[in-house]
């Protein structure tokens, strides 16, 4: 069972590095160590009307997504959490690996407007909770700050 206290301040001491790359690149493995059953998880930035890939851990990933299909575009479009339980059920999944079975992805905001989106993905059914989401929308909120603070791009 992860500890989510923990988990909000080991992202938050890494986010204390000043390149936005080798912050979030430490994130993905923080939040990799400490979640069981996940195969993915990464971000995805927005660039040019549609997500470009960034640091992740897990399998060979798709690099570019367009805004509004799939779980990640879905989460820009709406600028909502989207908890999926089962990935089959998700009308236009983008299927990156074949073994995922649900999904969580929380977008990032500056200034009201979604720049990214953290993904995370699971081989099991129904693995993701409305505490995980809670959890990783504190995170995301904290990647907020990080980018105001580093004025990262």
């Amino acid at each position: 069972m992860t500890n989510y206290e923990l988990l909000i301040a080991q992202v938050q001491g890494l986010l204390e590095e000043k390149n936005k790359i080798a912050a979030l690149s430490n994130v993905t493995a923080c939040i990799n160590q400490n979640m069981d059953t996940i195969n993915w998880v990464g971000f995805y930035f927005i660039d040019n009307d549609e997500l470009i890939l960034g640091p992740f851990q897990g399998k060979v990933a798709c690099t570019h997504l367009k805004i509004g299909k799939g779980v990640c575009g879905t989460a820009v479009a709406t600028k909502q959490t989207q908890l999926i339980p089962n990935v089959h059920t998700f009308a236009g999944h983008i299927a990156c690996d074949s073994a995922s079975e649900s999904e969580l992805v929380i977008p990032i905001f500056l200034n009201d407007q979604v720049i990214a989106v953290l993904d995370i993905d699971s081989p099991i059914l129904e693995r993701f909770t409305l505490q995980d989401a809670s959890c990783f929308e504190a995170i995301c909120k904290k990647i907020s700050e990080a980018y105001s603070i580093h004025n990262w791009k």
